[in-house]
């Protein structure tokens, strides 16, 4: 059967064919990730005006192909990747269906990239899973743009902790900012990894959605500029109590032994993680104004992106039906919970990770403060 999607149309295997929209091994068309396709073409629209050199883009694990069929669609020089050889079929069908070029190759994304003559400009990983197994040979041999996707939330976000380690090569933990722990442990092994090649992986755009995190890291080959970078990696101590935290930029942890808060000693250590900021404003304005009305997920990419847009680079964001349940109090609108804190002289934000998630400048203590008169039994 044929599905559209963002201005294409590409033929896609029934669930009867083996087909599914699920996980694991059959995986040809995920419908559930538009909103990822359709801001990763967003963000090669504003890319190409970034950098006009960039011209070729690795789909490098293709299935159905519709990455790359997309990329192919705005102009650039694609291939497409996979070790399924049905896989490979399909994808080169869709690429000469929709006319714009393209080929789709039976390859170890990996092997691929490490041949001398395959440096890409662009290279997207979207494997099932976590993209480790592929960063390495990403980050060795691409020019300018990587754009890295990962489904493996449970180890990202230390629910499966061990998992969590021995992949990303930290120490992730199970917090209420789960999804922006995941991003940030995915972020800052990816910097470490680009740093092995003297690269700086400059994250330009990243977002956690439902079941994934996503990347957009910017490469600069200055071997300085990956030590600069690693200055914005560290650690976070969380109070498991009163849910105050704290971070700190160091390749070595210094937790504090207890709250400075409450004084709990029930301090949770994360790290190290990526401290530095998600996202380059300016690029994400860019990337808002590329996303077109042909996209299925218009409206949720734009409120997205307007969010990204102006979310502060504090980590980490916190839940604020979580912090006033525990003050024992009801939850107000959260714009009148922002402007209190804001009228207390702090900085704050909403957040992307979900509707009642912001971020401040602002302490636990200070929050509270700023916030008590909202409350109508106090």
């Amino acid at each position: 059967m044929f599905v559209s999607e963002g201005g294409v149309e590409i033929e896609v295997p029934s669930a009867r064919d083996g087909a599914s929209e699920g996980t694991g091994d059959g995986v040809f068309y995920n419908p559930t990730q538009e909103l990822n396709r359709d801001v990763t073409v967003a963000v090669l629209r504003a890319y190409a005006e970034r950098e006009p050199r960039a011209e070729t883009y690795l789909d490098a694990m293709a299935a159905s192909g519709i990455r790359g069929v997309r990329a192919a669609n705005e102009g650039y020089d694609v291939t497409c990747a996979d070790l399924d050889p049905d896989a490979v079929e399909l994808a080169q069908r869709n690429l000469d269906h929709n006319g714009n070029g393209g080929e789709a190759v039976h390859r170890n994304a990996n092997a691929l990239l490490y041949e001398s003559d395959s440096v890409f400009d662009v290279v997207d990983l979207d494997p099932f899973g976590t993209p480790m197994p592929f960063a390495d040979p990403a980050m060795a041999n691409t020019r300018d743009l990587v754009c890295v996707t990962a489904t493996d939330t449970a180890p990202l976000c230390g629910a499966h902790q061990k998992s969590g380690i021995r992949k990303y090569g930290c120490l992730p933990q199970n917090t209420d900012y789960h999804s922006e722990m995941g991003l940030r442990v995915l972020v800052g092994a990816l910097v470490r990894t680009a740093a092995r090649h003297d690269k700086a992986a400059i994250p330009i755009l990243s977002h956690a959605t439902r079941h994934y995190a996503r990347t957009y890291l910017e490469l600069d080959e200055r071997a300085t500029k990956a030590d600069e970078l690693l200055d914005s990696t560290g650690f976070v101590y969380n109070c498991e109590d009163c849910l105050h935290r704290e971070h700190e930029a160091s390749l070595v942890a210094h937790p504090p032994e207890e709250c400075s808060n409450c004084g709990s000693t029930r301090i949770l250590e994360a790290g190290p993680i990526w401290l530095g900021p998600i996202c380059d404003r300016d690029f994400v304005a860019s990337v808002r104004e590329h996303v077109t009305d042909d996209f299925g997920s218009a409206k949720r990419a734009r409120k997205m992106l307007d969010t990204l847009e102006v979310e502060l680079d504090t980590p980490t964001h916190f839940d604020q039906h979580r912090l006033t349940k525990l003050w024992g109090r009801s939850a107000p609108k959260m714009d009148d919970f922002l402007d209190a804190i804001r009228e207390a002289g702090f900085e704050a934000t909403d957040a992307h990770y979900h509707g009642t998630a912001f971020k401040t400048d602002a302490t636990i203590a200070e929050i509270r403060e700023a916030t008590a008169a909202l409350d109508p039994e106090s």
